[in-house]
């Protein structure tokens, strides 16, 4: 029987969840497959079946290959083939390779024994036309000499290093946070932030131009950003992770980087966990993957590379809280960075320029409440801050008052409130409101104010043009946008504006945070083909319908392949012969074959065919 057939029937009797997974791991195109013929064709395409091996590691690849040289082999079978090779390697080890390189579908197993598809020996033996090894070399190359630990003097620099850049990591994302909560960044068609958002949050997060996309991926992989509608917006959990400690937040970082490492090179970096990266990792992926080439280099480049970025490494040499991620896991990993991170502080020092500096990171709940009212000026260890008529505005607007404010400011501060600090809240708490902003009954807003020259003011703004802000009479402006676009938009332009009730009450407004996908939320395709193909090949008019279908497709293809079958055949009397045929044509419901024993040519009608299967 042709492996196209075998293939399709052993395809058509995988469960749904199983298909799925082999069609995702395999990355089969939906594209042109109409039923399971085509699938088990797609899979056996030379370049679907490279696409597979490369990703094996040597194992599995020499056991394949030993399958292949050797043709239907017993797990002894591979042993004795490897072994001439050099290859120290059990049944057991045989029995587990073999199991995964059927599970990809390029061996088949029956009763023990393991075969290789054609495709599959094919490609095999063209690999050492192209550079890749052929059996021996997979067989009889041994490893690269094991890793050198990193020495106890060198950790102690490593550890240093990586808390810096860990430290580094969590002030970059939350600022790129909080400055994407303030305005989202806008993802070009071609890929990328456009170049002004990309500015903006370079500024925003103290980082050079070139690492907002580093940043702004591990962001989004640790689920803290997500796209949506070609913008980067903050997801829930981001907008809760702001306000972890620091030690919180690295341990929410370094757990996502972990959880998304493959199993193969979450193995390979566990057994080698003390061990320097560098040149020696990637010598050794270099053996363990033969076939792997750019695809394991980018691979492991980017995990490696995100490894530095958030100290979990440092110099190619994994740091200690990065040894305890991949040995015990996130909580070890997070206590042990704990000790390395700088202390939090819960005081600041008020200046008479109207700047709040802190001597240390600050803890989560004095930094949130803090920069509710100050914009960040700088983010280090020592970060500063600074207090304006637009931060108090914005602050009040969220619900704060003047003795609020004083009295935060006051339980914080190491050197009292400064007189113009103090000038600054009172002038702009009495200014606060000059301009009202409410809700009109089209669905728009309006903004009123007594003072005329205020409101011409902002109708003339360039800022707020966007708004289509218009006189609908004294001391009145009306725009179509509903009220929390324009309360917000007068209030970045920096107006003393306040949000009210019908009433005329004072509506304390916060700011509408951007939806918050945690997924990505569409059509399956893969689960679709599987859908598809079950029911292109689901029973029909009657339960025998089905079945007739089937054998008939399968007849086609062994006449395609001029493939030799198993042919039963029902004959009057009831009893069933096995016939050894070449079908060679189809036509009014009979089947036309050479039979290779008696070499003469049989026609058969279809429905006394109760089955097929391989040549005897």
């Amino acid at each position: 029987m042709s492996d196209t057939l075998s293939l399709a029937t052993r395809l058509r009797g995988l469960g749904d969840e199983r298909l799925v997974t082999v069609i995702r791991e395999r990355a089969v195109s939906a594209h042109g497959v109409n039923d399971f013929f085509d699938l088990a064709e797609s899979l056996l395409d030379r370049a679907s079946v490279q696409r597979a091996m490369v990703r094996l590691d040597r194992g599995t690849l020499r056991v394949l290959a030993a399958v292949a040289e050797n043709g239907p082999s017993t797990a002894a079978d591979v042993v004795s083939v490897l072994a001439a090779f050099g290859a120290q390697i059990d049944a057991a080890e045989v029995a587990a390779s073999a199991e995964a390189a059927a599970d990809l579908l390029l061996l088949e197993t029956e009763s023990g024994r393991y075969a290789a598809y054609d495709a599959v020996r094919e490609q095999l033996r063209s690999w050492p036309g192209f550079g890749l090894p052929g059996l021996a070399e997979l067989a009889g190359e041994p490893s690269p000499a094991a890793l050198e630990p990193v020495p106890d003097s060198d950790l102690r620099f490593i550890d240093r290093l990586a808390a810096e850049r860990a430290f580094a990591a969590i002030t970059a994302i939350t600022e790129l946070i909080s400055e994407l909560e303030r305005q989202p960044a806008r993802e070009l068609a071609k890929g990328g932030i456009a170049l002004p958002d990309s500015k903006r949050l370079a500024a925003a997060m103290n980082v050079e131009l070139g690492q907002v996309p580093e940043y702004l991926a591990v962001a989004a992989s640790s689920a803290l950003v997500a796209q949506q509608a070609a913008a980067w917006l903050p997801t829930e959990f981001g907008g809760s992770w702001v306000v972890l400690s620091s030690a919180e937040k690295w341990g929410a970082l370094a757990a996502a980087w972990h959880s998304r490492l493959p199993a193969d090179i979450r193995s390979l970096l566990a057994e080698r966990s003390h061990a320097t990266w560098g040149h020696g990792l990637r010598a050794y992926l270099d053996w363990l993957f033969p076939g792997g080439g750019e695809w394991m280099e980018e691979r492991i480049t980017t995990r490696t590379a995100e490894a530095e970025l958030l100290g979990l490494s440092a110099n190619q040499a994994p740091s200690t809280p990065g040894s305890l991620l991949l040995a015990e896991g996130p909580d070890a990993a997070q206590s042990a960075m704990a000790e390395l991170l700088p202390a939090e502080v819960a005081k600041v020092y008020l200046q008479h320029d109207l700047s709040v500096v802190a001597p240390g990171p600050l803890t989560p709940a004095v930094d949130a409440r803090l920069r509710s009212m100050a914009d960040v000026e700088n983010r280090a260890l020592a970060s500063s801050y600074r207090v304006s008529t637009a931060s108090v505005n914005r602050a009040m607007a969220a619900g704060e008052s003047r003795q609020s404010l004083l009295e935060f400011l006051g339980e914080i501060s190491l050197s009292g409130i400064p007189q113009p600090l103090e000038y600054l809240i009172d002038e702009a708490s009495t200014r606060y409101g000059l301009v009202r902003a409410g809700a009109a009954d089209d669905g728009g807003s309006y903004l009123r104010s007594s003072d005329d020259a205020l409101l011409g003011t902002i109708l003339v703004d360039h800022s707020l043009s966007p708004l289509g802000l218009h006189r609908i009479g004294d001391g009145r402006l009306a725009s179509r946008f509903p009220l929390d676009v324009v309360f917000w938009a007068v209030s970045d332009a920096r107006y003393p504006v306040a949000a009210e009730l019908p009433s005329g009450d004072i509506l304390s407004l916060s700011r509408q945070r951007a939806p918050r996908p945690v997924a990505a939320v569409g059509s399956d395709a893969t689960a679709e083909l599987v859908a598809r193909l079950r029911a292109d090949a689901a029973p029909a008019e009657s339960p025998g319908d089905d079945d007739q279908a089937w054998l008939r497709r399968q007849l086609d293809v062994a006449i395609r392949g001029r493939s030799a079958l198993t042919v039963s055949v029902e004959m009057p009397s009831g009893v069933v012969v096995d016939y050894q045929l070449e079908p060679t044509a189809i036509a009014g419901g009979r089947l036309r074959a050479r039979d290779r024993k008696s070499a003469i040519e049989r026609t058969l009608p279809l429905s006394r065919i109760t089955a097929v299967g391989p040549a005897l």
